[in-house]
């Protein structure tokens, strides 16, 4: 994961913290498929090619990797990822162009280690490429202006385009493909092309493609959790199914409000004591940068649960959340439940009231400490 998306229309601009933009696989292959095809018509590859993004951006590529033999064409072009920190910053992303029967139109094939759609739920049928809908269209767009600028600008779209991408199959480990049902590599993504740095918009895809395949096949409960122990954790609770897990990370805004319209019968919310702490106090978005444990709002829960003066002072000084549970002592247990019912009233205020929820906070180790259930 790590590709996010933005308006802004030339490489090499920066938006605020000086961060570089950079293109998403999805824009790579549609450049690739563009050369490839001129190479077909022309018998000559471009050194550098250039395709129209949906917002007006008009990206330029270098060819990389050019192979024309036996009525078919490979173009590749290594894909720049600005200064996101993005697993496939690099990668070559190849397209190989031939034609197709007449009326076939476009017909898209996975090549190396690009990914293959197994499972109901996702925007593409089961056995499709997992190339996405909209780099569909950018690719499709990208053979268009081929053609045009070939001067056969009303000859039919018929064309079969294998995307592949190696070393993609080892990447896609990297990601949560396997558990969406991708297999064999990655997805090509990308809604208009641009990444955008730190943006995390593939990390917030996956989370609302694990909905719709948790959907389609019909679980009825899932969890949602903040990082690998607390899903570990909850799943060893509930003997969930892999589909059932959704690795939520920071995104709690996100993951409820795309919940809120593609409702499930049952959320469970887990995570750690000093994320879940931040849900508590109303925060949608757990990141350390973006929000910040309010120690001194666990303090006041403390002195609410009884605790002497001198222990709710301590925690008042304390450096962390996690310094806070230490300072509770025995009250621990208490304090946790408080935490996870006031995270279980937030979630419930940004659901349709059709999800039950309940909100599990784990130590360190994976131990449940509060638990506050529908």
């Amino acid at each position: 994961m790590g590709s996010g998306e933005a308006d802004e229309s030339t490489s090499g601009d920066r938006p605020s913290g000086n961060l570089r933009y950079g293109w998403t696989t999805g824009a790579c292959a549609a450049g690739a498929s563009r050369a490839a095809l001129e190479a077909l018509l022309t018998g000559r590859f471009p050194d550098t090619v250039s395709i129209t993004l949906p917002r007006g951006q008009r990206p330029v590529f270098a060819v990389a990797y050019k192979d024309l033999t036996d009525g078919r064409a490979t173009a590749g072009i290594v894909k720049d990822a600005g200064d996101d920190p993005d697993i496939t910053h690099g990668a070559l992303i190849r397209a190989t162009v031939e034609r197709a029967p007449a009326g076939s139109g476009v017909v898209f094939r996975a090549g190396e280690g690009v990914g293959t759609v197994t499972r109901a739920g996702l925007p593409l049928l089961p056995g499709e490429p997992a190339i996405n809908p909209k780099p569909r269209e950018q690719i499709q767009q990208a053979l268009r202006d081929a053609l045009a600028a070939a001067g056969q600008g009303e000859a039919p779209l018929d064309f079969i385009v294998t995307v592949s991408i190696p070393g993609g199959a080892a990447l896609a480990e990297k990601t949560l493909n396997r558990r969406l049902g991708i297999v064999g590599g990655l997805s090509i993504l990308g809604t208009t092309g641009v990444v955008v740095p730190y943006s995390c918009a593939a990390w917030i895809h996956s989370i609302h493609r694990g909905i719709d395949v948790a959907r389609a096949v019909g679980l009825t409960h899932i969890a949602a959790s903040t990082g690998s122990t607390s899903e570990a954790a909850i799943q060893a609770l509930y003997g969930l199914d892999d589909m059932a897990l959704i690795d939520m990370g920071d995104f709690a805004g996100g993951t409820l409000k795309y919940l809120r319209s593609h409702p499930v019968p049952r959320l469970t919310i887990a995570g750690g004591f000093g994320k879940l702490t931040k849900l508590a106090a109303g925060h949608l978005d757990l990141h350390s940068g973006r929000s910040q444990v309010d120690v001194a709002g666990l303090a006041s829960h403390l002195a609410d649960l009884g605790l002497p003066a001198e222990v709710v002072g301590a925690a008042r000084g304390a450096a962390s959340a996690g310094e806070v549970l230490k300072i509770a002592g025995t009250a621990r247990g208490r304090l946790a439940e408080l935490v996870a019912r006031r995270a279980r009233d937030v979630a419930l205020a940004s659901l349709a009231g059709e999800t039950a929820v309940d909100v599990a906070v784990f130590d360190r180790a994976g131990a449940l400490i509060g638990h506050a259930k529908p």
